[in-house]
């Protein structure tokens, strides 16, 4: 069997969706739960400007890659992956933490293949240039346009903030076990 070429997704996807919260309610005074979160621009969430919720996160986005929360069963399912296909993990992390989540990814002994982090959440063009044949994100309208611009399947990991209509290619699971069962009924 040909090896896949698998894009993933960081942030809410392999790290656990609620892995900011406890930052956001810290700093902002808040009490906030992932499904309070029903939006991905968390600056209207919190009543912020995004131009404030942007410093904050400059200040704070090392710490909450440092010590990002893994989402359950990831790991695992990746360590199987691993031996079968390809791991491409691309980002809109900023460039500069590219040595954070090195680290992080070595830490918690996440296997991969390349890691790019893009600095913005406009995908497409990494997708395209690495010759991807399905992807793992959490962002929906990133979800939609790749599955509908690349015209390969997207594992949507389902979140509160991503409720949206979904097209044609767009698979939502709730958690990497289901998102096993889908690449096993895709590779297997």
């Amino acid at each position: 069997m040909k090896k896949q070429r698998f894009g993933i997704d960081i942030d809410g996807t392999i790290t656990d969706p609620a892995t900011f919260i406890p930052y956001i309610n810290k700093h902002f005074n808040k009490s906030l739960t992932i499904d309070d979160i029903t939006e991905y621009d968390l600056s209207s969430v919190l009543g912020i400007s995004a131009e404030n919720f942007w410093k904050w996160m400059k200040v704070h986005e090392p710490t909450i890659y440092k010590k990002a929360v893994l989402a359950t069963g990831a790991r695992q399912v990746l360590k199987e992956w691993k031996e079968l296909h390809e791991l491409f993990y691309i980002s809109a992390r900023a460039k500069v933490h590219h040595d954070i989540t090195l680290e992080w990814f070595h830490q918690l002994a996440i296997p991969y293949d390349h890691l790019e982090l893009l600095g913005k959440h406009d995908k497409l063009a990494a997708v395209k240039k690495h010759k991807l044949d399905i992807f793992f994100e959490d962002k929906h309208d990133n979800a939609c346009d790749i599955a509908e611009e690349c015209a390969i399947p997207v594992i949507l990991m389902n979140t509160p903030y991503n409720q949206g209509l979904v097209p044609k290619g767009v698979i939502r699971v709730n958690n990497w076990t289901e998102a096993k069962e889908i690449i096993n009924q895709f590779y297997n």
